[in-house]
């Protein structure tokens, strides 16, 4: 199996590329259809390097840093960016300065823990926010 990604825009007229035919190698079989994209195969080989260090690290944000060798609020900020080009971050806040002490937004859990993840919101907001959920 090769390491090359598949494109995800099409080259003509930029349209997002659905993936409409799957084979196997081994036997031939061809399998024809509408497959749904993965959500982690749009990203570029930097953002899936962010996404290995954050989850090897079990979510240290520190560690990102270290590995990216970035201050903190630029990991921080390219963190928030996979979480937006993931669909995970809820919707930005304009006025916000993206600090803890912001008035913490509500919504589902996954949002809630996208916002501690980006270090958006305080792990003792999240908790009372979860609560409330």
């Amino acid at each position: 199996m090769s390491g090359l990604r598949p494109p995800t825009d099409c080259p003509v007229c930029g349209d997002e590329l659905v993936t409409s035919r799957l084979g196997c190698p081994g036997c031939g079989t061809e399998l024809s259809g509408h497959f749904a994209r993965c959500a982690f195969c749009a990203l570029d080989a930097k953002e899936l390097e962010l996404l290995t260090v954050f989850l090897s690290s079990r979510g240290n944000l520190r560690e990102v840093e270290k590995h990216l060798g970035v201050s903190y609020p630029t990991a921080r900020a390219r963190f928030t960016d996979l979480l937006v080009k993931l669909g995970l971050a809820g919707e930005p806040d304009a006025a916000s300065d993206g600090s803890a002490s912001d008035a913490p937004a509500s919504g589902t859990r996954e949002q809630v823990l996208a916002q501690v993840a980006a270090g958006t919101l305080a792990p003792d907001q999240a908790a009372a926010l979860l609560a409330r959920l």
